[in-house]
């Protein structure tokens, strides 16, 4: 078994209305099958807002008009890359809450990295379903979760 490390940093916003959040559900990577805040990893020359709001456009369907930096955070974890590499990822990530322009949200799937997002009430979202950087958010936000 061979380990890789490496490093990705990504902008992620929370969408939230009525006491629902936007989450998709990851389709690839360390969070596979959890549900997510849409956003993504920073390209190259691309400053952390302009990498938010093309990843929420790619992955939620949505135009943010207002976004509000909550926090910017990392983890580092091992995750079964392949069946032979072992990836331990340094993951930071930089968190906003959003408004966007439209009320709905885009539910089919990216093809890449989302199979779709949706609303969810956040009263009954548990921390097992959820990333880390998201139940890390949405108590900064003020929210409770079940374990």
């Amino acid at each position: 078994m061979k380990e890789v490390k490496s490093t990705h940093v990504g902008a992620y916003g929370f969408i939230i209305k009525n006491d629902e959040v936007a989450l998709i559900k990851k389709a690839r990577g360390g969070y596979t099958g959890l549900l997510d805040m849409p956003g993504g990893g920073i390209e190259h020359n691309e400053t952390p807002v302009e990498a938010l709001k093309r990843e929420l456009m790619e992955e939620a369907g949505v135009t943010v008009v207002k976004q509000e930096l909550i926090t910017a955070t990392s983890r580092t974890f091992d995750w079964q890359m392949t069946k032979s590499i072992i990836e331990n990822l340094h993951h930071i990530g930089i968190l906003y809450k959003v408004e966007v322009k439209e009320d709905k949200v885009k539910e089919e799937s990216d093809g890449i990295d989302s199979n779709g997002c949706n609303y969810y009430k956040i009263k009954n979202l548990s921390k097992k379903e959820l990333t880390p950087f998201t139940i890390e958010g949405l108590e900064l936000l003020g929210y409770s979760l079940k374990d």
